[in-house]
């Protein structure tokens, strides 16, 4: 296969679902890790692809301050690194607590870990519709859905989720963001920015759940300051700016391993 074979295929996986993992076209291309990488730098130098640890993402995939992808299209970016996050946070869950979980892709896969692990006594508050659904009929699970407006990530925001969670009080919220830097955490929702600040002070510590590729994506509002949260989980893909700044926060910074490429 000419290599303009093979990055036509690879443009068409990363614009069919909105990104595509190295290891995933080793094997459906059949070609070396290495042939996968430069194709994907060609592409990324002509603007088609944007590089990412482990794969390419679309161009202007979180690009745009405003820019607020769906679930699904989201679900697609570093699948793995989530997998692994989402696996950490399940260990800080224990019986007989009250959670809370935003709407998000890495939320969401810990919500389905949640719904297998059978910790007893357990209350999930939410305002994400997908969570609510895998956490429905698990045992031992109470599930609160806060109510409000949909938005195209499948989360309710505005003042009814914000009424609702200012009167609940839970022992943790673990937090997906749509992207944070050393000044803070952000999302392109004016609306959800509320709600997410709403998600941190009904809880007694904040835990953000959030993959490598957020860091340095910016979105138009702002949710809180680094120093508001109390612990970050993301992977060992972090960029090394990204540590120096996260290491003089007053957090704690938790990485897991990443998955093999």
């Amino acid at each position: 296969m000419l290599a303009s074979q093979r990055q036509e295929r690879i443009l068409a996986a990363v614009r069919a679902d909105g990104a595509a993992r190295v290891a995933d076209l080793v094997e459906s291309l059949d070609v070396s890790d290495m042939t996968v990488r430069r194709d994907i730098a060609e592409l990324a130098r002509a603007g088609l692809v944007r590089r990412v640890h482990g794969g390419a993402v679309a161009p202007d995939a979180l690009g745009r301050p405003t820019d607020e992808p769906g679930f699904d299209a989201k679900r697609s970016w570093a699948g793995p690194e989530k997998a692994a996050i989402a696996r950490a946070a399940l260990a800080t869950v224990e019986p007989g607590q009250a959670i809370a979980l935003s709407a998000g892709t890495t939320t969401y896969l810990l919500a389905e870990l949640l719904a297998g692990a059978g910790i007893p006594d357990l209350t999930v508050v939410t305002n994400g519709l997908r969570i609510a659904d895998a956490l429905h009929g698990a045992a031992g699970v109470e599930v609160i859905l806060t109510g409000g407006v949909r938005t195209p990530s499948d989360a309710l925001v505005g003042p009814v989720a914000d009424a609702t969670l200012a009167s609940l009080r839970v022992d943790r919220t673990y937090l997906g963001v749509h992207g944070l830097d050393a000044s803070g955490l952000t999302t392109p929702n004016l609306a959800e920015a509320a709600t997410d600040r709403a998600l941190m002070a009904c809880a007694a510590a904040t835990t953000v759940l959030a993959d490598h590729t957020k860091w340095g994506v910016v979105g138009l509002a702002r949710i809180a300051p680094l120093d508001d949260i109390d612990t970050l989980l993301t992977d060992d893909a972090l960029p090394a700016d990204a540590r120096r700044h996260l290491t003089g926060a007053d957090l704690r910074l938790v990485t897991t391993p990443g998955a093999a490429t």
